[in-house]
């Protein structure tokens, strides 16, 4: 019963960590943040090369 709670204790901690992580992402706005600084690196990236567009 003892290694049974023990096993129970560290899934709980496990869990309780991934909520913990989520709800800093969620309650800071990382996730958007990651994504705006990510579309402005892409963007300097494609921006540099020159374009030909012929209709």
């Amino acid at each position: 019963m003892c290694k049974f709670l023990k096993v129970l204790g560290k899934i709980a901690a496990i869990f309780s960590a991934i909520i913990g992580v989520l709800f800093v992402v969620y309650f800071w706005n990382l996730d958007q943040k990651l994504l705006g600084w990510a579309y402005v690196q892409v963007n300097k990236i494609f921006d540099r090369k020159k374009v030909d567009i012929k209709f």
